[in-house]
């Protein structure tokens, strides 16, 4: 039994015909109920409308002739929902139970959105140690009494059973400060439907944010989807961002991926195609400048380029890349301090020929520009500090593809040309125009060239 401040709890479990909640159907629901009046059950098989399979009959022992008379889901919805209001739905492998009862109510016309509680995470929180955290590992485990196994009152009471026994193992306060991690929900934003989010898979790609009118508000990448798209809304009262974005947004997609690399790629080129109004960083076009170190009568010096002057992709001799004119000039500055470097060969002053640099005067510059060090020694530091900025030629002699699961992710001279899962799409993507280059895509391609990665020789 319960206190009145305690939580009321539903443990959960239900047999079905398969294993795919929009396809299959429930046979059986058990339930155990724990509140403030004491413990009771509530068991009911369920006219599936589709066969049982004889290998479900056999795990499961219900057969098609038991559930023949049996009353359809939507006779009990009513019935189920009001039991189940205002308890915690407990349940092991919980987003299984909740998959099938969601779209059973749907069917019926109602909508079901409890707070959930899987057994199997409560019992890795609790019991990290141990590898196997299914069912019949916690029987043996726990000393769990067993009355009939793949029934769901049977199992719903071992469910129970679990709960009863980690609360003599445990501290409650840390059973308490586990749930609530477990359960923490976010404060989903009032235009999305819940039923929407449950949708969101729990594996790699991107996320697209959009508001009235499908104005694209935000895209983000992950390794996991749903745990990305949720922790936005889990801040959303702390973070003004988060905030913001909650209450424009009306409609979430998302496009999966084969992994982080794909993910990212994708989530690059989207940004720059879609434009969306919080991505303020990555959504900067191509007005890129870089470096290049030309000799100038007797000196070595670093001229800015531009990328709509020349193909970053194939250029060498370029180093580093900015945004911006005044990004790049600060950044040759903090060079020439650090090195010792002159001003004015490096065009970041003029200066009379003949006369001190500003940082001459200081003596953080060799004197190059007074005769007291020679230009051929300023160019050999000049050339090895800027060699930390280098951009990575492209090596190879054409487009190359990076294997990732079964995606190539196609590139050439460090432009992504897509994402391809069969020979056609990747003569696709080859017979495309190559895109500009793209700081973002770059940083993106050679750290990931860096690793162990399988490439791939792609001829057009």
């Amino acid at each position: 039994m319960l206190t009145s401040t305690q939580p009321r709890l539903a443990f959960v479990d239900l047999e079905t015909t398969g294993t795919n909640a929009t396809v299959d159907r429930i046979t059986e629901i058990g339930i155990v109920l724990v509140d403030e009046n004491g413990v009771r059950q509530w068991s009911q098989l369920i006219q599936p409308q589709t066969r049982i399979p004889a290998f479900i009959e056999q795990l499961t022992g219900i057969t098609n002739a038991m559930v023949a008379e049996a009353p359809h889901f939507e006779a009990v919805a009513e019935e189920l929902a009001a039991l189940l209001q205002g308890y915690l739905f407990i349940a092991h492998n919980a987003r299984f139970d909740y998959g099938f009862l969601k779209n059973e109510f749907k069917r019926s016309g109602l909508t079901f959105q409890p707070t959930v509680l899987c057994t199997v995470k409560l019992s890795r929180a609790l019991f990290p140690e141990h590898k196997h955290h299914n069912l019949d590992s916690l029987i043996q485990r726990h000393g769990l009494t067993v009355t009939g196994r793949h029934r769901a009152l049977a199992d719903a009471q071992l469910i129970y059973q679990f709960w009863q026994q980690i609360h003599l193992t445990h501290d409650p306060v840390i059973i308490a400060d586990t749930v609530k991690s477990l359960i923490g929900r976010s404060s989903l934003p009032s235009n999305i439907d819940r039923t929407l989010v449950d949708d969101l898979p729990e594996s790699p790609g991107v996320y697209l944010f959009y508001g009235e009118n499908d104005l694209p508000l935000y895209i983000g990448k992950s390794t996991n989807i749903r745990q990305r798209v949720l922790s936005h809304f889990s801040a959303d009262h702390s973070l003004s961002k988060e905030m913001s974005l909650s209450q424009q947004l009306r409609r979430i997609d998302w496009i999966e991926t084969a992994g982080e690399l794909g993910a990212l790629l994708m989530e690059a080129k989207l940004i720059k195609t879609l434009q969306p109004i919080h991505n303020r960083r990555l959504r900067r076009k191509n007005a890129l400048c870089a470096w290049q170190l030309q000799q100038q009568a007797e000196h070595l010096h670093p001229v800015l380029t531009w990328a709509d002057d020349l193909d970053f992709g194939v250029q060498d001799n370029l180093y580093g890349l900015y945004h911006s004119q005044r990004d790049a000039q600060k950044a040759l500055r903090s060079i020439a301090d650090q090195n010792q470097l002159c001003l004015s060969v490096l065009g970041i002053e003029k200066t009379p020929k003949g006369r001190p640099c500003f940082a001459q005067q200081l003596k953080k510059c060799k004197g190059v520009c007074i005769g007291q060090e020679k230009p051929a020694s300023h160019a050999a530091r000049l050339l090895m500090a800027m060699n930390k900025l280098k951009l990575a030629t492209w090596s190879y002699s054409g487009a190359m593809g990076i294997q990732e699961g079964d995606e190539l992710h196609v590139i050439d001279h460090w432009c992504y040309l897509g994402t391809a899962k069969n020979e056609a799409e990747v003569y696709d993507l080859l017979g495309s125009s190559r895109p500009a280059f793209d700081r973002d895509t770059y940083l993106i391609l050679s750290k990931a060239l860096k690793k162990p990665v399988r490439l791939i020789h792609i001829d057009k």
